[in-house]
């Protein structure tokens, strides 16, 4: 059982079917709408904050908006064989939950996980924003309960609305440079922000992101933070490293900035520093 807000106020308990139908139906349509390269439904039925960060991110790749809307490895997963197990509206965010063998269409044999939908509400309407996989191999137990119709995991706070909107994020245009933040930080929590737009964060993991807005010639500036995690012994290696990505073919990435810590040694809490895009590194990505 989900609990529903309504206008910031607490009605009833239940999975709240009206409002599952109204998000399945977007959801359906939007789904619908990346299938048939349709930009026109596609921005009709995407929540704004979304569809800036998908142009963000196309521009900082210099690829073409909206044509690059569509080029994906596989169609967004179909929800018509999946149980609708709750939903939940607070303020203008809205989440739906579907429980069943989500199939991706890249082959396999899918298996019983969680799809996790979010949605924002944009003058009067209902929106699709962004999805969450849960895979439950490793939740055995989970997936039983689930299976037998215990819903007790889904009634979490991770899975219902927060009634907090997405923060709108910063415009940009074509990226002058395409550029990646690599992170290693096995046992930390890191956080890289690249020319005061782009934001990054890591967590124990080996992992790369595009940077939003890319590079320009010039100075550009990072900045960093870093965090032990628990269970760490604060002594493990740490590298942030920005690259920047040719569009020549076979030219490989190009290493402008390294913030290197061997394992034993220090490591900042805070920094930040700077790496300049000058003629001859222009030339490199040329293959000159």
């Amino acid at each position: 059982m989900v609990t529903i807000l309504v206008g910031g106020g607490e009605t009833h308990a239940g999975n709240n079917p009206a409002l599952q139908g109204q998000l399945d139906e977007v959801y359906n349509q939007w789904r619908q709408a990346v299938i048939k390269k349709d930009s026109a439904t596609w921005s009709r039925l995407t929540a704004k904050n979304r569809q800036l960060a998908v142009r963000n991110r196309i521009y900082s790749e210099r690829r073409e908006f909206p044509k690059a809307v569509f080029d994906l490895p596989a169609a967004p997963p179909s929800i018509s064989s999946l149980k609708g197990i709750s939903a939940h509206h607070k303020g203008s965010t809205a989440t739906a939950v579907y429980f069943g063998k989500v199939d991706f269409g890249i082959g396999g044999k899918p298996t019983d996980n969680l799809l996790l939908l979010h949605f924002v509400n944009d003058a009067g309407r209902w929106r699709y924003d962004t999805a969450d996989y849960i895979s439950l191999q490793s939740l055995p137990d989970v997936r039983k309960q689930l299976q037998t119709g215990d819903l007790s995991y889904v009634e979490q706070k991770d899975f219902q609305a927060s009634g907090v909107p997405p923060q709108m994020p910063i415009p940009v245009g074509p990226a002058q440079f395409i550029s990646k933040v690599y992170v290693f930080c096995p046992g930390r929590d890191v956080k890289v922000k690249v020319n005061k737009i782009s934001d990054h964060s890591f967590q124990d993991t080996k992992a790369a992101e595009i940077v939003i807005g890319g590079a320009k010639t010039g100075s550009n500036e990072v900045q960093f933070s870093t965090k032990a995690l628990e269970g760490s012994t604060g002594k493990e290696a740490l590298s942030i490293r920005v690259y920047l990505l040719s569009t020549v073919q076979g030219v490989k990435p190009v290493k402008v900035y390294e913030y290197q810590v061997n394992e034993g040694e220090t490591v900042k809490p805070y920094g930040s520093g700077n790496f300049i895009i000058d003629a001859k590194i222009v030339k490199e990505l040329q293959g000159k």
